[in-house]
């Protein structure tokens, strides 16, 4: 398994822009004007002011990105536009969208999925009915961006066409404080389901006397809906869930991005903390201590086998793997390389990112056959990486922790908004000092993660941390064995 290369950690960085909704907008609105206007004729004092005019409403498309039923809301804003300045070049706009379905349907959806992951050529057929499902928070968000670069084009072809354009400027400036303040006042009273934060940081006195495991072991299946995984043929990962404490209810975190989200799993905090708010991260690694720092400082070893992006977050505590192969022997890929990592490293915790069943939600869908199969794949990828951790005698005092950063949504399997599918993960964890047979069914938080690493390890929280111990999962000295208990959960309900 190949390392990610400089070019592919920054190549992963530049299309983030284009990924990530809140980037993308002014960056096609300007980029579409430009090419449409440069076709037709070009003004260049005409093109500047039509942009500066413009800068109010990139910046408050950039802070309010109206997530899932709220973009609806989005089309008050554009009748208003079009009633303000009617419709001056519906050519632009036709060449908006029809440069937008190029770009999601055909360049995204099938060129660059062909090219990184090896999905058929034929993908297109598909993907479009799922980009129009989308209500994640990335630019292919159909209906969330359509009436956002509309708006905007609508705007700056008025300036753009007006013989004295400065003449516009009290529409411009009225429609700009208007959008503000209905954008406000809607997530103001009507965004509503972001997770509930921890409002204090960790309690030390939650922290075991003595440490619980001598390593931990955390695979992260990145994009698995919990239902799916529950629903899919993968007899091991069940058999843990049986033999191990469950979650019923552990909550991602918003924006349900991977980045975000591991920044939040490994740091113990939010991302109004730890800094680390979308996938595209513009000032590098997390604001706060990692488990990692923490673990460094004891020393003592922690290592997160990941992608590209991780680096973004954690620098030098990612060895990365290049996310460029074949979605059908990614993973493998992956796995083989972790035994590799694991002995050299000899790590106190080792987290090992799987990839393949979130890049089968993005291209391919989450209710489809093909993700279950994905699923069943990993299932036999964990259960080999398990068997050759007990084959070494490791496993006699280990943790093994098995999660999703967050889940995915309907469509194209896109995740931020905390839609269906999203907002509650697979999380469960198996090893001699964790209790056999037992299901938690109480809410809790993927940044409670960070803090039961530092509980099981027998070292310090993180400066920051601030989801609880799950110390409920910690076997008491009175349990007995898994073989002498009930089977009262030898089935996946």
């Amino acid at each position: 398994m190949k390392q990610a290369s400089a070019f592919e950690i920054i190549a992963a960085r530049c299309w983030n822009v284009l990924n990530e909704g809140k980037s993308f907008t002014p960056v096609y609105v300007t980029g579409i004007a430009f090419l449409y206007y440069v076709a037709i004729g070009w003004h260049t004092s005409a093109f500047s002011l039509g942009l500066v005019y413009l800068l109010p409403l990139f910046a408050i498309y950039y802070v309010y990105d109206f997530p899932l039923h709220l973009r609806w809301f989005l089309w008050i804003p554009l009748g208003i536009a079009i009633y303000l300045f009617g419709i001056p070049d519906m050519g632009l706009l036709l060449f908006a969208l029809g440069m937008y379905i190029f770009f999601t349907v055909f360049f995204w959806g099938t060129l660059y999925y062909h090219l990184r992951i090896g999905t058929t050529w034929w993908n297109f057929l598909r993907i479009w009915k799922l980009f129009l499902k989308n209500t994640d928070s990335t630019s292919g968000n159909v209906f969330e961006q359509l009436p956002k670069f509309f708006l905007q084009l609508v705007v700056f072809s008025a300036v753009y066409e007006a013989v004295q354009p400065t003449a516009l400027l009290r529409e411009v400036s009225v429609l700009s404080v208007g959008i503000f303040v209905f954008a406000f006042l809607i997530h103001r009273y009507l965004f509503n389901w972001k997770p509930v934060e921890y409002p204090a940081y960790t309690n030390p006195a939650d922290l075991p006397d003595e440490p619980l495991a001598k390593k931990v072991v955390v695979v992260v299946i990145d994009g698995c809906r919990k239902e799916r995984l529950y629903e899919a043929d993968a007899p091991f990962l069940h058999r843990l869930m049986r033999e191990g404490t469950v979650y019923e209810t552990m909550e991602t975190i918003y924006p349900a991005r991977t980045v975000t989200c591991f920044s939040s799993m490994f740091t113990g905090t939010y991302p109004r903390e730890h800094g680390i708010k979308s996938n595209m991260v513009w000032d590098l690694l997390v604001k706060v201590e990692s488990i990692f720092d923490v673990l460094k400082k004891q020393g003592r070893k922690g290592v997160l086998f990941g992608c590209a992006h991780l680096i973004d977050a954690f620098g030098d505590h990612v060895e990365s793997f290049t996310a460029v192969s074949h979605n059908d022997v990614v993973d493998k890929k992956i796995m083989e390389q972790a035994k590799v990592l694991y002995e050299r490293e000899n790590p106190d915790l080792f987290i090992v990112q799987m990839i393949a069943v979130d890049q089968t939600g993005h291209s391919r869908g989450v209710l489809y056959p093909e993700y279950l199969e994905k699923i069943k794949e990993a299932d036999a990828l964990v259960a080999d990486f398990h068997a050759w951790l007990t084959a070494r005698g490791d496993m006699d005092e280990t943790a093994f922790i098995v999660m999703a950063d967050h889940g995915q949504g309907n469509g194209i399997g896109g995740h931020g908004h905390l839609d269906t599918g999203e907002r509650f993960v697979p999380f469960f964890m198996h090893g001699p000092m964790i209790a056999c047979g037992k299901k938690v069914g109480e809410f809790r938080s993927i940044v409670s993660v960070a803090p039961t690493i530092s509980a099981l390890l027998g070292v310090p929280l993180p400066d920051h941390a601030r989801g609880p111990v799950l110390k409920e999962a910690f076997k008491q000295k009175e349990q007995t064995s898994y073989e002498e208990t009930d089977h009262r959960y030898s089935r996946i309900q």
